[in-house]
């Protein structure tokens, strides 16, 4: 397991990752981590003492890679932008896990199941923790059928969300 500090940091402007909160994983600790990628991959760990699996983090350049701090990780480490994080991560090879109710709605929409497959695993675990993140049945339900609706139409996660505001 790899350990290191890291600055919380936010972006101002960068495109669709406008507004995200992230840390820097430096380029050592990114080659350590996983020597063979210069692509996205998914780790698992601690931030602080709050634990994390299955986050991808993303390639920034010259070595360098972001962890992105959704709101439940920001929630779980109770730090704002400008203090420093504790991580402690190493690879996560665990297979993602589709939450089941997602699953099984899918697979009753052929056109939605062909295009939830030819999806990334990471991209199709962006679409089932939308779902299974939902606090009450209704809202999983609504989840539920927004997805199929994306995946019936083509559309990746963020072309759900940008739909779902206009």
């Amino acid at each position: 397991m790899e350990k290191f500090v890291a600055e919380i940091q936010k972006f101002a402007k960068n495109a669709d990752k406008t507004g995200w909160t992230y840390v820097i994983v430096p380029a050592a600790v990114a080659q350590k981590l996983n020597q063979e990628s210069k692509k996205s991959f998914r780790v698992k760990g601690f931030l602080d003492k709050y634990p994390i699996a299955q986050i991808a983090i993303m390639p920034m350049g010259e070595g360098e890679y972001i962890l992105a701090l959704n709101a439940q990780m920001r929630k779980g480490i109770s730090k704002k932008i400008g203090e420093d994080l504790q991580l402690q991560l190493e690879i996560d090879k665990d297979p993602i896990e589709i939450d089941d109710d997602l699953l099984a709605c899918i697979e009753e929409e052929e056109l939605a199941l062909k295009h939830f497959n030819d999806l990334t695993p990471s991209h199709r675990n962006y679409f089932s923790k939308h779902v299974s993140s939902a606090k009450t049945p209704e809202t999983k339900a609504k989840r539920i059928a927004q997805t199929i609706n994306a995946l019936m139409k083509g559309w990746t996660y963020p072309e759900m969300l940008r739909g779902q505001k206009n």
